[in-house]
């Protein structure tokens, strides 16, 4: 079907699970996860963001991704992930991208509010939702580097004025979640969580999704998590394959590409499983 508007997350909102957001690398890299989540009917984001951006890999990214979600039966999004400069929402835009993040939260809370307000403005006037970041998310993705110790909880009252100063359509929230893998065991504010979404009423975005437990994916997801942002465990499972695949068919690299590519399908499965978005279109 023809690409999605990121608009889907308030179904996802109202029906009580969450869309995986994939994070996608390669053109291999989409295809394989286009593979597992039209199998699993289930609708999805796949997110280009700045590593892949800085790679040359914009344009490339999103034309692939245009002409393969023509070959499946599932909604497919092209979103925009932790971008930081409005010039890049608009080369997004120009690219098809049917999603945008503006990620202004290291700025001071009045910056965020203008930079971002400047996309919604933007976005909204070619009918694109727009996903704005309140709070400081710990850990390192991309060029996101927030150490432990500056990584700040989104305030409930805080996060009401901004969507409201805003109009964002979903608000990605700091509540105790971190961009790479966990060195120790993530514990999620849900408390914090369940006052974010009375006081917002719009869909909420879990960024590192990368390595929280089940438990922890499931409960917010109940308390308005309706995107999760899933990408290191991606990059290493899909890496991991390749390695495997090499050295089991050192002179074949269509048979090495199958081994990377069940790797990667394998972590979708578990993604998609958790957040409950199978069998939802």
């Amino acid at each position: 079907m023809p690409l999605t508007s990121g608009y889907i997350l308030r179904d996802a909102f109202a029906g009580g699970y969450a869309v995986p957001a994939f994070s996608v690398h390669s053109e291999a890299m989409v295809d394989a996860i286009l593979a597992e989540v039209d199998a699993l009917r289930s609708p999805v984001l796949l997110q280009i963001g700045q590593r892949a951006i800085r790679n040359g890999q914009m344009q490339v990214l999103a034309q692939h991704i245009a002409r393969s979600a023509q070959n499946v039966r599932i909604p497919v999004v092209i979103h925009l992930d932790h971008c930081h400069q409005f010039d890049q929402v608009v080369q997004s835009l120009r690219a098809g991208f049917t999603s945008c993040m503006m990620d202004a939260s290291s700025l001071p809370y009045s910056d965020n509010v203008q930079a971002t307000a400047a996309v919604v403005n933007l976005c909204h006037a070619v009918d694109v939702p727009v996903e704005g970041e309140l709070g400081a998310i710990g850990g390192v993705e991309d060029d996101v580097a927030v150490a432990d110790e500056d990584a700040v909880f989104t305030a409930p009252d805080a996060a009401e004025k901004f969507v409201s100063e805003t109009g964002v359509d979903s608000l990605a929230v700091a509540i105790g979640s971190a961009h790479g893998m966990y060195r120790r065991e993530p514990k999620l504010r849900l408390d914090l969580l369940r006052e974010i979404r009375a006081a917002t009423g719009v869909p909420l975005v879990l960024h590192g999704g990368s390595g929280i437990p089940r438990e922890q994916i499931e409960a917010s997801i109940q308390l308005g998590i309706a995107k999760i942002n899933f990408d290191t465990e991606l990059r290493l499972a899909y890496m991991a394959g390749w390695r495997a695949g090499a050295t089991s068919y050192p002179d074949d690299p269509f048979s090495a590409q199958c081994v990377a590519n069940e790797a990667l399908r394998q972590v979708v499965r578990d993604k998609v499983d958790w957040c409950g978005s199978a069998q939802r279109v």
